[in-house]
This record gives C-alpha cells, sequence and structure tokens, in this order.
C-alpha cells in the first residue's frame, strides 16, 4: 500500500510544479492530495491542502458529477481532520471553534452527497448521460468509506458531543431525503439507530415533532448551514399531505422499526447455499438487531398481537436460530396465542436440547391457560430426565410433575383415580422440595396438596417454612388463612386475610375468603360490609361509571371507600367455577357455553373490558344475595340475583342462586328446574347436585335423589355437605347402617373443611 501511496504523491506533486496547470485542474490535485495526505495520517497536512485550494469557496454549478463527489470527500476529510487534530489543541474557545467548524464541514459534505447520489441515479436512468466522467450504473455503485462518512458525518459528531437534540435533527433530516438505490442498505441502518437514540437518550417529555425544531436558536439553522454557495440544488425530499407524523417518540421509533423491518425482509439473504454463508450472517444480524428493538418498543404499548406478527415474519431468517424462535414464542404468550406458543417453544427446544427452561416454560402455558395436563406431563419429565444436567431447573421440573399431578386429581371423576393422582403430586413435590429445600414456590404447593388430602397440620408446618423465605406472599398468605380456617380457627384466619388485604387491597380472592370467615366467625351483618367494600373497589378499579341506577341506589351502596389503590392483583377461581375453584375440563365447557350464550343476551355497553372483571361483579353479587338468604331477607337477595343475571343470565351460578331463593321460599318445583337448568350448563356441578338431592328428598323422591347424592360424592369425595344429603337420603330409606356411616365421613371431612374450597389458590409454575 505504502508504495502506491508514495507514487500517487510524486505524481501529484510533479503535476503541481509544472505550472500554469488551469485553475480546474489545480483545485482536483490538490483535492486529491489533502485525501492521500489523510490516508497517511496527516492530518494538519490534509487541512493545508484544503486551504490552499480554497475548493469552500467555489461553486458546483454546471461542473460534472464526479466534482461533487470529489467536493463532497473534501469536506467531510476535511472535517474529519479537524477532529482529529483537535487533540494538540489547549484553548477551550479554540478547541470549540474547531469543534464547530468540523460540524459546518459534516454538513455541507452530507447535503452534497445527497445531491450526488440523486443526480447519480438520474443520470444513469437517463438514455443523454450529464457528463461522460459519471460514475457507474447505480445499481452497480457502492457507497464508499468517504461517502458513508458523508452522510452519517454530521449526526455523529453532534451526538459524539453530546447534543442529542441537534444529532436527532440531523439524522432525521437526512433520513426525510428520498434514497436512492444506493443508499438503502445504509437507510435501513440509520433508521434503526435513530430509534435507537429515541429509545435510549430520549424522554417522552423532551420529545418534538419532527417537522419542528427543538429548539427556538435552530429554527433557522437547517436553511443556514445550506452551501448556497457551492451548490443551489437541494436534495429531493419526501413532501406531500396528510403525511402522518408521530406524537411521542415511541410512535416514531415504532415507524422507523417497521420502515427497517420492511427493507430488512425485502433485502433479506436466506439462501442455504455454502457461497451465501457471510452474507447470511449478515442479513441475520441486521434482521436481529430490528427484531430486537422492535420487541422492546411494543412491549412499552404492550403491542403483543403486532409484535408476534413481525416476528412471524422474521421466521424466513430464522432457519436454525434459537433467539428469534423465542422470541416469536414469548411475544405469541404475551398476546394470548397459547397453543401456538407451546409449538414454538417445542421447535426452540429442538435447536438447545441441553436447556431446561424452554420445555419448563412450554410446561408453564400448558398447566395454567391452556389446561393442557398430559403434555405438561410429557415437558415436566422432559426436564427430570435431564438429571443433574438441568441444574438448578431440576427442582422445577418436579414441580411442573406435581402441579400436573395435582390437577389431574381435581379433574378425576373417581375417588380411587384422586387418591392415585393426590399420592404422585404429594411425592413429585416432596422430590422437588429435597431438592431445592429452600424454594418458597416448591413449599407453597406442597403445603396446598397436603392441605387437598386434609393434612391440616403438616401443611401449616410446611408453609410456615415458606412465611420464614418469604413473609409477604399473596398466596401463602391466604394458604395459611385457609388452613386456619379448615382447623376452625376462625379468629386466626381472619387476622392472616387481614394482613394479606394490608399488602394486597385489591385483591378480590382474599376479599372473598374474608366475606366467608366473616360470616361464618362474626355474622351476616359484617360479611355484608366487605360485600359493599368489593363493589365499590369493583367500581373504582376498573373506572366505570355503567352501574345501573339501581345499582347505585341499592343497599349496598351506602358504604365510602376507605382503601388506597395499589394496582391490581385479581386471583379468581379459575372458569367462573365457584363451586370449588378448579379449572376442571367440564368447568372450562361451561364457563364457555355460558360465555358464548351470554353474548346474544347482553348489552354490549355492559361488556366493555376484559371479561374477568365482570365474572368478579358477578360473584360479588351473588355473594351478597347468599348473605341476605341468610338473613332471611329474600326481597333483596332477589336484587343481587336479578343485578348477577344482568351480567351472565345463563350462568350455572345465577341458575343455582336462583333455585336456592326459590328452594327458601317453598317453590319447591320451580327450585328442582333451576336446579336441573344449572346442572345442564355444569354437569359436574357438586353444590347443584347436593340442592337438587335435598329438594327431590323434601319431594319424596329418594331414589332420584340418591342418585344424585351418589354422584356428587363420586365427583368429589371431600364435600361433606352431600355425605351428609346422602346419609338423609338413605336414612329416609330406612338404609341406617349406611345412613351412618355417611353421617360419620360427613362429620370427619367437615372437621377438615375450609370456608373456601383449596383450590382457589391458583395452580401455575
Amino acid at each position: 500500500m505504502e508504495p502506491k501511496l508514495h507514487k500517487a504523491r510524486n505524481y501529484l506533486t510533479g503535476i503541481l510544479n509544472r505550472g500554469k496547470l488551469p485553475h480546474q485542474y489545480m483545485t482536483e490535485a490538490l483535492l486529491i492530495l489533502g485525501k492521500l495526505h489523510y490516508v497517511e495520517g496527516s492530518y494538519r497536512d490534509a487541512i493545508s491542502m484544503y486551504a490552499r485550494s480554497g475548493f469552500d469557496k467555489m461553486s458546483l454549478e454546471d461542473e460534472p458529477l464526479y466534482k461533487m463527489r470529489l467536493f463532497t470527500e473534501a469536506f467531510v476529510i476535511k472535517g474529519l481532520s479537524l477532529e482529529r487534530s483537535a487533540a494538540t489543541i489547549a484553548s477551550h474557545a479554540r478547541l470549540s471553534e474547531r469543534e464547530e467548524e468540523a460540524v459546518a464541514c459534516f454538513e455541507k459534505a452530507s447535503w452534497i452527497a445527497q445531491v450526488y447520489l440523486q443526480e447519480l441515479e438520474k443520470s444513469a436512468n437517463s438514455t443523454h448521460p450529464r457528463s461522460s466522467k459519471s460514475s457507474a450504473p447505480c445499481q452497480d455503485f457502492e457507497l464508499g468509506y468517504f461517502l458513508e462518512a458523508a452522510l452519517q458525518g454530521a449526526y455523529a459528531a453532534h451526538f459524539k458531543r453530546g447534543n442529542i437534540l441537534k444529532g436527532i435533527k440531523e439524522l432525521r433530516n437526512v433520513l426525510r431525503v428520498v434514497e436512492t438505490k444506493a443508499t438503502q442498505t445504509f437507510k435501513m441502518a440509520m433508521t434503526r439507530q435513530l430509534a435507537e437514540v429515541l429509545l435510549h437518550s430520549l424522554s417522552e417529555n423532551c420529545y418534538w415533532c419532527p417537522l419542528n425544531s427543538p429548539l427556538p436558536e435552530q429554527r433557522n439553522r437547517r436553511e443556514s448551514s445550506f452551501p448556497y454557495n457551492i451548490l443551489s440544488q437541494k436534495p429531493q425530499i419526501h413532501s406531500g399531505d396528510h403525511l402522518y407524523c408521530p406524537k411521542d417518540n415511541i410512535e416514531e421509533a415504532l415507524l422507523l422499526l417497521l420502515i427497517s423491518e420492511s427493507m430488512a425482509n425485502r433485502d433479506g439473504v436466506i439462501s442455504q447455499a455454502p457461497d451465501q454463508k457471510e452474507d447470511r450472517a449478515v442479513s441475520l444480524q441486521n434482521a436481529s438487531a430490528v427484531y430486537d428493538l422492535l420487541t422492546i418498543t411494543m412491549a412499552r404499548r404492550g403491542q403483543y398481537a403486532m409484535l408476534s406478527e413481525c416476528l412471524e415474519r422474521a421466521m424466513k431468517f430464522a432457519f436454525g436460530e434459537f433467539h428469534l424462535w423465542y422470541q416469536l414464542a414469548l411475544s405469541m404468550i404475551s398476546c394470548g396465542k397459547f397453543a401456538y406458543a407451546v409449538s414454538v417453544l417445542k421447535e426452540c427446544s429442538k435447536l438447545r436440547p441441553t436447556d431446561p427452561t424452554v420445555p419448563l416454560l412450554a410446561a408453564k402455558v400448558c398447566i395454567g391457560p391452556l389446561h393442557w395436563l398430559e403434555e405438561g406431563e410429557n415437558l415436566g419429565k422432559q426436564v427430570t430426565e435431564m438429571g443433574e444436567e438441568a441444574g438448578d431447573s431440576l427442582a422445577k421440573g418436579y414441580l411442573a410433575l406435581g402441579l400436573v399431578y395435582s390437577l389431574q386429581a381435581t379433574d378425576a371423576t373417581k375417588k380411587s383415580t384422586q387418591d392415585d393422582w393426590s399420592k404422585k403430586a404429594v411425592q413429585a413435590l416432596q422430590r422437588a422440595h429435597e431438592i431445592d429445600p429452600e424454594d418458597p414456590q416448591i413449599i407453597l404447593y406442597l403445603a396446598l396438596q397436603l392441605g387437598l388430602v386434609r393434612q391440616i397440620s403438616d401443611g401449616i408446618e410446611h408453609l410456615q417454612e415458606a412465611l420464614k423465605l418469604r413473609k409477604d406472599d399473596l398466596h401463602c398468605l391466604h394458604l395459611l388463612a385457609l388452613l386456619f380456617s379448615a382447623q376452625k380457627q376462625y379468629k386466626h384466619a381472619i387476622d392472616v386475610i387481614n394482613m394479606a388485604i394490608a399488602d394486597y387491597p385489591d385483591n378480590f380472592s382474599i376479599l372473598f375468603t374474608k366475606t366467608k370467615l366473616e360470616w361464618l366467625h362474626k355474622g351476616p351483618e359484617e360479611a355484608l360490609i366487605t360485600c359493599r367494600h368489593m363493589l365499590f373497589l369493583w367500581q373504582k378499579l376498573f373506572n366505570y361509571s355503567q352501574l345501573s341506577e339501581c345499582e347505585k341506589e341499592s343497599s349496598l351502596a351506602d358504604v365510602p371507600l376507605t382503601r388506597k389503590h395499589s394496582g391490581l392483583h385479581l386471583t379468581l377461581p379459575d372458569a367462573h367455577d365457584t363451586e370449588n375453584g378448579s379449572q376442571r375440563a367440564s368447568s372450562i365447557a361451561a364457563s364457555r357455553m355460558e360465555q358464548a350464550m351470554s353474548e346474544f343476551t347482553m348489552h354490549s355497553a355492559q361488556r366493555q373490558g376484559p371479561m374477568h372483571q365482570w365474572i368478579t361483579l358477578e360473584q360479588i353479587w351473588l355473594q351478597a344475595a347468599e348473605l341476605f338468604m341468610e338473613q332471611q331477607h329474600m326481597k333483596e337477595a332477589g336484587f343481587c340475583i336479578q343485578e348477577a343475571a344482568s351480567l351472565f343470565p345463563t350462568s350455572h351460578t345465577v341458575l343455582y342462586m336462583r333455585g336456592k331463593l326459590a328452594e327458601m321460599k317453598g317453590c319447591l318445583e320451580e327450585a328442582k328446574q333451576l336446579y336441573n337448568e344449572a346442572l345442564t350448563v355444569n354437569p359436574d356441578g357438586v353444590k347443584i347436585m347436593h340442592s337438587l338431592g335435598h329438594v327431590l328428598t323434601v319431594l319424596g323422591r329418594n331414589s332420584l335423589a340418591e342418585k344424585f347424592l351418589r354422584d356428587a360424592v363420586q365427583i368429589q369425595s371431600t364435600s361433606h355437605d352431600s355425605w351428609k344429603g346422602l346419609g338423609e337420603v338413605l336414612q329416609a330409606q330406612g338404609k341406617h347402617e349406611a345412613a351412618v356411616e355417611c353421617f360419620i365421613t360427613a362429620l370427619d371431612l367437615e372437621s377438615s373443611s375450609p370456608v373456601s374450597p383449596f383450590t382457589v389458590i391458583p395452580r401455575e409454575l
């Protein structure tokens, strides 16, 4: 390289020493010699050559295109030379002056470069080129180092000096210029770079519209910085009427990234040919950078559905690339596409078969929203079969198995099957506890499972270990209150619930438990106060004014709000099943059928917002109705049931409460009909079966009553009410020995029965 530079220097020096050289060629020789000095690292000599040439006072009007490029390189090299020679300047004022001069050079270089590239493309497409010295056709033209430096020099200099606002303004100006084929790839990188700056360095409070100037003193800066004395022609920019203009930095960043994504998809290299390997790697790197920024941007606005669509388009780059597959899976989980997410996570697992976190995440989705228990079991076993190679995730693998077995026990309809699954659940959770004895989540679910099999004392003992590790855990406190209630220690249970409410005042699940505890310990009047509070809390949290006038004037509407809003932590019995809180397959089907039927009967204005909030409101009204019925206030109870029915007319819980009210009024045939309708919607409703059996017993239909009650204890063997009802039917039939056994079982179960089912504690990985 050095011999060639030395040879070029000799040629240029020889030309300049001949004398009588035309001014035009003298200037060109000096500019090329200045470029040579820069390449050699002689920055002061380069600056001297440019000062000697006086090129910054010349005009490019009617000059050939190559001269535009020559001037562009001259300005950018002069700016770079000024920057790199500034280290030797001691005076702060002189240093600042030198930096301003460098920025001015970069701005002029950028303007001329943009005009040059647009004119170059025009000349390449024209049948009459502007000059015989014009460069090759632009489809074969690539930006060199100095042209790229000219386009990015101005904004890069501002960012380097910490002038974020000025840098953003310059970068926007470059991006507004109509691109050429030569600048398409470069502009994709620029849009991504501006998006990064907007996300990382500019707060929403400092944002300004792209069509405005950030500071008053910069309003005329754009015009004054244009080198009119050199070139009167301006680069063509995008313009028009009704153009979209972002309102904040997130919107602008998203717009830029969507443009970048479009370019990345258009120009992406997807060929698997060996000779394309390097180009494919560069294409993937550029695309991954864009999609990572899209993930950050869209996540800020909660636009996970749009993000998943973008990442699906990225799959053309994702052959064998774990990162993009995993990002797609996470986006699908976030937007509720759970089944697709599991399929994508399985592909991720194939790409990283030794990574236990991938099947664990898939198991979490299967156990939680999908309720795919067999699939969850297989994924949990995939982790446990790794053994010690799973590392810290091995205990979580056994936890996943324990949760699956626990849920399968809840879903089972035969007592022997329930016992088998419960035994496997305890064993898996104990194994997880042995591997990681200080994981509070594992201890929580071990205590929960012990509670489900009615080993109450052991459950409390384990739960106290969890609370030592995590004193304010919501589910630990809730479960402890339920375990105390199973031991009939209602005062201790209420104290624990109040502690939980102090930390989680907006959690409806613990408020429902508090209502039932107060009902048993203090009476229905005290429990109604909590119901009133829940009604007003619901209205405050969801910020709706859609409650009817009769709701606002009801007997529940006379308690002022006293709780401080601190965020929503909503944990309700799954799948709209208030009987046992579990997500049984039948209750899921019942819930979906109710929802579909209610769509036709419920006014659309009442259905704004997520479904869970309306289910919560329905449960509040039904709980209040139950308390009024306990007080023999039938009119108020009927009003509450009517309000719940206005939300979900075909809900099995609403039908059940209407039947209960009819039963209390002595309308047994009506009650029987309503219970039958509720049982049609939810065939596994144990409470419905018990109440229907009781009504049939009163009506003298003992054989049919026995059938329903036996079905109830078969589905839920821990229901002491059902065992008691079965005993009463058998006694009425003269089967005294069998009746005694049922009564003994009912007493034994009632002695360890909590106020709310243990399954109101969500079982999730």
